[in-house]
């Protein structure tokens, strides 16, 4: 065995060049799918802790509690599954014990608050001096206890109560509230009377409590809800009213106050886990219990977000897999080619193929080793560099996402690390198929088709890509004729999978026809082709199938850029568009407005006369660039002949609207600004939507337009328009279709006409604020004014919760960091190939030199062989991107709302991103020649030339 891997590693010593770049790609592999379940973990930690920070927001409930209450006594509201008043105090401590050592280390979070509380059942208690205070009042309440009560209360009036009974009466702490609710003051004493207790129970309240921070997570209830409750020291109770000494328990709950903000996909599941178990504990002991976690449905929907983004990561890398395996199968190929001979001569000396194949196994799994180590904290790497990713090639300077290197990551490495090693001895196994003579006959063949070649692997490919395009359009077609709902951005994996066969298939196909038109090529000017193009079509055109490989490389990288820059283009322009457009400008608010009275039309309803505020208070505020004020009514109607229809009503000021309002080009006949233009001198213009004009109205036309309690008035059509900020002219299902509820209808018009002919009602303030301005100094204006607001919206806000998205956040990290990587790889697989052909043809080019060749000849030979190769390669690959993108990026409007997605679906190019691509790629090859040039500069015509006799 130590002679075997001593024969091992002098081999590795030997092709130490190519063993390293052999190391760095499987180094690479392992790290790129190690990152995959880093970087899923990583962004849906973030969402869903900002998901729970909003849930805290909105609701004022913290999200990180777990509160259960159960009911051990009868009362008038609980008649079923009670224990007995003797059974209650082992009831109450086994439960106790439950929480406390069992429940609280398996949230997988760090524990707070236990808050324990007991109480008794209500009673009715009575003045023991009935002189000085009122005793016709019914007192119902009940006697409780909270650990750790004192450390989260401020005492409003008296003292806290001792922790022991003074003179046989036990001294409580009452809520603000219950002085009035109980009709008591402090330091009268209650008592009751109990036909189960030893003694008779008396209470004196001695102070009055509230809460230190009403924000505090130890108080899961409203102090009001203890306006009937005595609270004495809890030790106190827990001695005498938690056993047979006083009052049994009737109820008990325990609040878990848990730090959420270390919330992972881990603990998520121990979370749930955990509050199942609870769950299940209380259902088997107790007929009536509660169980309040504001957090589990949130959770909940995380559960189907990791499984649809593990999916949607996976298909995203798998052109990148794809290049890698590429990569290691080309390296391990040139490993092989070297090694044939020798592999040949162990085969003819009785070496069986295992035994061979065992030998290389040994190398994989040496170099797997030192992958599967140094794979995964690389991968957190990747991982980091993903989350700064907002758009494909932009980063932006955002919090680093919470990456760590988990088990999954290892397990992942693994699946990488043994699917290298099999890729690597695929060349192998085939190697280990010739004897010696059996490797020269076919190093004496001219051509050796490539496996995927003779398998057809690219017709195959290419065969189910186009099945998927096709099927994905039949879907798209349905989807925009149905109206179906989509509710949520999603994004089918398929999307990204079969352009990838149709990358990988089309450039198969590409490489399948390439020999065939060199020699073509070679054949129509053989008789005029200087020597070194004369070389090179020969090398070319004989020896097509060394080149492959660096072709693929770089056809993948080409089309798999392109249509990436793409993908990413559209997908981001297209949800930025569709939230510009449906909130209409930066910034939209209401004012809320006084009324001050009701008076009755000529129609007999009643209308309400409106206060305007002031306007120009918020076109004052800081960074904003233009206003406009916007009167919306979406429940006026029509009048046309004796047809009427509901409709949406606009009021603008023309000049205002068009400085402030967002619309994109190309949306109408004409420019935007061009239709306002055409309202503008006549205040009863309007302009209709396409919906109204269907029902036969023309340009010139009049329509009588008004709503609930306003008179309708004519107006003049001047124009026709199919969209306008945030109107949706599309219906939005089939079943409001079928509803006759009709189109959607707009008419737009004037609001100073609409002010003094119709109504003075509340309008929206849009605002447009300048590029650069910052959105604090503009809040904090409204708040130092004062500015009453009925509601305001942020397109900025709504734009950065959609990068944020857990699916944007990986379609725009991964292709970004794939095509990086795509593009190092691609180098560095470029660079050992073309070196290594070199070295390979050191006799050739000594030969070459020794005939007359000059220097500067030579280097036009390997200009053009790159022309030819590299640069054939770059074409196919920019014209297999452009299909690609054209075809199959439309496609991505199946993963909108067809009927929400206006403006309507677009793909989009954008020439910054393919000069990008280019530039990197030209780099990388000019690079190549560079290095290529040198070592060609220091080829000795002796030594070429007595290798060749040796």
């Amino acid at each position: 065995m130590m002679a075997l891997l001593m024969m091992i590693m002098r081999k590795m010593v030997k092709n130490k060049w190519l063993e390293l770049s052999l190391l760095s790609g499987l180094i690479l592999s392992v790290a790129l799918i190690s990152s995959i379940p880093i970087y899923t973990e990583a962004i849906l930690q973030r969402v869903l802790l900002k998901d729970l920070e909003n849930l805290q927001a909105s609701s004022g409930r913290y999200p990180g509690t777990v509160y259960a209450k159960v009911f051990m006594g009868s009362t008038s509201y609980w008649d079923s599954g009670d224990y007995e008043p003797e059974q209650r105090p082992q009831v109450l401590k086994d439960t106790n014990a439950f929480m406390q050592e069992d429940v609280a280390e398996r949230f997988g979070l760090p524990v707070k608050h236990l808050v324990m509380e007991a109480a008794t059942e209500l009673y009715s208690f009575i003045p023991t001096d009935k002189t000085k205070v009122e005793s016709e009042t019914e007192r119902l309440a009940e006697i409780a206890a909270r650990s750790d009560l004192y450390d989260h209360i401020t005492l409003i009036d008296g003292r806290l109560p001792a922790s022991e009974p003074v003179d046989g009466i036990y001294e409580a702490l009452v809520v603000q509230q219950s002085l009035k609710a109980l009709n008591m003051v402090l330091g009268h004493v209650f008592e009751i009377e109990n036909g189960d207790a030893k003694t008779k129970i008396k209470v004196k309240p001695v102070g009055v409590m509230d809460k230190v921070d009403h924000s505090d997570p130890y108080w899961h209830n409203h102090l009001d809800e203890y306006r009937k409750t005595f609270f004495i020291d809890y030790e106190l109770f827990k001695a005498q009213f938690s056993s047979s000494k006083a009052l049994p328990a009737a109820s008990a709950s325990w609040l878990f106050v848990l730090d959420y903000s270390g919330m992972d996909l881990n603990s998520v599941h121990q979370y749930m886990q955990t509050t199942e178990r609870i769950d299940t504990h209380l259902m088997n002991r107790f007929s009536t219990y509660s169980l309040d976690s504001p957090a589990v449905q949130t959770v909940e929907t995380y559960f189907q977000r990791e499984a649809d983004l593990r999916l949607l990561v996976w298909s995203l890398y798998v052109p990148l897999i794809i290049l890698l395996a590429f990569y290691l199968y080309m390296v391990s190929n040139l490993i092989t080619e070297r090694q044939k001979t020798e592999i040949s001569v162990l085969r003819s000396r009785g070496a069986s193929r295992l035994q061979v194949l065992t030998g290389y196994l040994i190398e994989g799994m040496l170099l797997g080793v030192i992958a599967y180590a140094a794979g995964p904290p690389i991968g957190m790497l990747l991982a980091k560099a993903l989350g700064a990713s907002s758009g494909f090639l932009a980063f932006v300077d955002r919090t680093a996402l919470p990456v760590k290197v988990t088990d999954d990551s290892y397990l992942y490495g693994l699946y990488a690390v043994i699917s290298s090693i099999l890729m690597m001895l695929f060349p192998v196994f085939q190697a280990t198929r010739l004897s010696i003579v059996g490797q020269k006959q076919q190093m004496g063949r001219r051509t050796n088709r490539l496996f995927w070649h003779r398998y057809f692997f690219d017709i195959i490919a290419v065969a189910i890509a186009i099945y998927g395009l096709f099927a994905f359009n039949r879907q798209r077609e349905d989807m925009l004729q149905l109206g179906a709902d989509v509710s949520a951005f999603s994004v089918d994996p398929l999307l990204f999978l079969v352009p990838a066969f149709f990358i990988l298939g089309f450039g198969l196909l590409a490489l399948r026809l390439y020999p065939l038109i060199i020699r073509f090529i070679f054949r129509i000017g053989r008789e005029v082709w200087p020597p070194y193009l004369y070389s090179t079509l020969i090398q070319v055109g004989r020896s097509g199938t060394q080149y492959q490989m660096v072709m693929m490389f770089l056809i993948l990288t080409i089309a798999t850029g392109l249509f990436s820059a793409s993908a990413a283009r559209t997908l981001n322009d297209n949800l930025e568009q569709k939230i510009r457009y449906k909130n209409g400008a930066d910034i939209v608010l209401k004012s809320h407005w006084l009324s001050e009275s009701s008076l009755a039309s000529s129609g007999g309803t009643q209308r309400i006369q409106y206060v305007e505020p002031p306007y120009q208070a918020f076109t004052e505020l800081p960074g904003v660039e233009s206003a406009a004020k916007v009167f919306v009514q979406n429940n006026a109607y029509t009048l046309v002949g004796n047809e009427r229809g509901l409709t949406k009503v606009m009021g603008i000021h023309t000049a205002d609207f068009g400085r402030t309002a967002w619309m994109r080009d190309g949306l109408l006949g004409n420019h935007f600004y061009e239709y306002l233009n055409l309202i503008a001198l006549d205040p009863k213009a309007v302009l209709i939507s396409r919906s109204i004009a269907d029902k036969g109205i023309r340009p010139g036309d009049v329509i009588n337009v008004g709503w609930s309690g306003v008179e309708p008035k004519t107006f003049t059509v001047y124009g026709i328009i199919d969209y306008w900020p945030t109107f949706n002219p599309n219906t939005m299902s089939i079943t409001e279709e079928q509803s006759n509820a009709g189109r959607p209808s707009l008419v737009v018009g004037h609001l100073e006409y609409m002010q003094k002919a119709m109504a003075l009602e509340p309008y929206e303030v849009w605002i447009k604020l300048d590029e650069n301005a910052a959105r604090q100094p503009f809040y904090d204006a409204i708040a130092e004014k004062k500015l009453s607001l009925a509601f305001m919206t942020d397109t900025r806000e709504e734009l950065q919760r959609m990068g944020n998205d857990p699916f944007q956040l990986a379609l725009n990290g991964v292709m970004t960091l794939g095509f990086l990587i795509s593009v190092i790889i691609s180098f560095f697989g470029f660079l050992l190939y073309w070196l290594l052909s070199l070295t390979g043809r050191v006799l050739q080019f000594g030969i070459f030199r020794a005939m007359g060749m000059s220097f500067a000849q030579m280097i036009g030979m390997l200009i053009t062989e790159q022309i030819l190769i590299s640069g054939t390669a770059v074409l196919i690959g920019g014209l297999v991107g452009s299909v690609t993108s054209t075809w199959f990026v439309s496609l991505f409007q199946i993963s909108f709302n067809p009927s929400a997605q206006v403006p309507p679906f677009q793909v989009m190019f954008d020439s910054n991103d393919t000069t990008r691509l280019y530039f990197v790629v030209m780099v990388m090859i000019v690079m190549g020649l560079l290095i290529l040039g040198w070592r060609l500069s220091r080829i000795n015509i002796h030594q070429a030339l007595k290798l060749g006799e040796d």
